[in-house]
């Protein structure tokens, strides 16, 4: 089949392509792994909102009339809750159900992630003469509560509650509390306990999000809510902005990789499985300038799946994925900018320049040795990313997510000759003249 071209300008989901994408359809590899288009595999990622806004509406306004007595009514479905709070007694117990090796590799985790955050942290405040006279510079103020989303429905994310509470914690934030699907399990316990969190609540999806934003009678308000969940908890955050702010939407996860003809088979579809197995709603692509790589790759999916615990998940997943055969490395790292993907997995020979050319992705993992899984556990990073394309718009979550800024001004007299024609000639020109005797008066004293 003849290589097609996509013409400068065609619209993708999130922008158009700015030269022409040449794009080289493999043979069929007679299994689900299949050819798709970065338009379309795009379109399938936006998943519609609309869809769950009633259910999400609905929610909210019951826990904002109903406070506690509606978090145990939803709670229902999972367990009679006594309390929605998580008592002291009970996170102690947890570690008596958590094998001592997973808890051991939790606190290296911690340390790892604290470690690399605290390298994010920026000065309180600092102030830079711009010339005589006027010092100009920034303070930066850690908020003051934040609260945490940890998910909990198909398992326990413990590395999520590292990843959501160091950054807080390392940014210098006074409170944190965290929420999660009732009964709170215990890894996820123990792994917010390590983080240093000990206000914990029995409290999952929409409703969790709009007890942090609201407040009940057991949950204070919280000023931001950051961490992971389904389409209802990330349009309870997007919806309940007017009251926290958000880190940003993160639902299903995702992988993009770039890889040309020296990618071993093996390790794209191990990564391509890796992500597949979190979410029947996660998607994977393949961008490769290697006609004969896709196939090489679906053979091996077949091979690794056939004992893979989470089957029948990775399954659903490969049907959102696929893979896409450009003509170069210059239209590999134009799709990937298009996708923007929240992993981005770089396997070529040269991979550096790759790197200093993306644009839009969550995360980087650079060469067949950096597993995406290492950035969900152990090397540092943090895991928490934006999804279906909001890396072209949002960072994944850091130290900076938890504080805010404000501009310092320190000016003398002489500082304040030298620009004050400048400001007295402007504001009377904008007919603000208070503003321009504001500065008259200071200059006559």
């Amino acid at each position: 089949m003849p290589a097609r071209s996509v013409p400068a300008g065609t619209p993708v989901a999130g922008g158009v392509f700015s030269e022409t994408l040449t794009i080289f359809p493999a043979e069929d590899t007679g299994t689900m792994w299949k050819e798709v288009g970065i338009d379309a595999w795009l379109g399938a990622r936006k998943t519609s909102l609309e869809d769950a806004r009633a259910t999400v509406t609905e929610i909210i306004g019951k826990v904002q009339s109903g406070g506690d007595a509606a978090l145990k009514e939803y709670a229902k479905k999972y367990c009679d809750l006594e309390s929605i709070a998580v008592s002291e007694e009970e996170r102690e117990a947890a570690y008596e159900k958590v094998d001592v090796e997973v808890t051991e590799a939790l606190v290296e985790a911690h340390a790892r992630i604290e470690r690399f955050h605290e390298l994010q942290k920026p000065k309180d405040l600092w102030l830079q003469e711009m010339e005589p006279g006027i010092y100009l510079g920034m303070k930066t103020t850690a908020l003051n509560r934040v609260g945490i989303y940890v998910p909990g429905g198909r398992a326990a994310y413990p590395s999520s509650a590292l990843m959501c509470a160091v950054p807080a914690w390392v940014a210098g934030v006074k409170e944190v509390c965290a929420c999660s699907p009732p009964p709170v399990k215990p890894l996820t316990l123990v792994a917010l306990d390590i983080a240093g969190v000990t206000e914990i609540y029995n409290a999952g999806g929409a409703q969790a999000i709009a007890a942090m934003a609201l407040g009940t009678e057991s949950i204070r308000p919280v000023q931001k809510i950051v961490g992971p969940g389904n389409i209802y908890v990330t349009l309870a955050k997007m919806m309940l902005r007017e009251h926290a702010e958000i880190d940003f939407p993160a639902g299903p996860s995702e992988i993009g990789i770039i890889a040309d003809e020296t990618a071993d088979p093996a390790i794209v579809a191990a990564d391509v499985l890796a992500q597949a197995e979190h979410d029947p709603n996660a998607a994977c692509i393949l961008i490769t300038t290697a006609r004969d790589l896709p196939a090489k790759v679906g053979k091996e999916i077949v091979s690794q799946l056939a004992d893979a615990p989470r089957k029948d998940i990775i399954e659903q997943a490969l049907k959102n994925s696929g893979y896409t055969i450009v003509g170069s490395i210059d239209e590999a790292i134009e799709a990937s900018d298009a996708v923007a993907p929240e992993h981005l997995s770089i396997q070529v020979a040269d991979p550096l320049p790759v790197v200093t050319r993306v644009r839009n992705a969550g995360a980087i993992f650079v060469g067949r040795y950096s597993a995406v899984a290492c950035g969900d556990y152990a090397v540092g990073t943090n895991h928490c990313l934006p999804t279906a394309g909001y890396a072209k718009m949002y960072s994944g979550l850091d130290v900076q997510h938890f504080c805010k800024t404000a501009s310092v001004e320190m000016i003398s007299g002489e500082g304040l000759e030298a620009i004050g024609d400048i400001v007295e000639t402007i504001a009377e020109a904008e007919g603000l003249f208070a503003h321009a005797n504001s500065v008259k008066i200071r200059r006559c004293r």
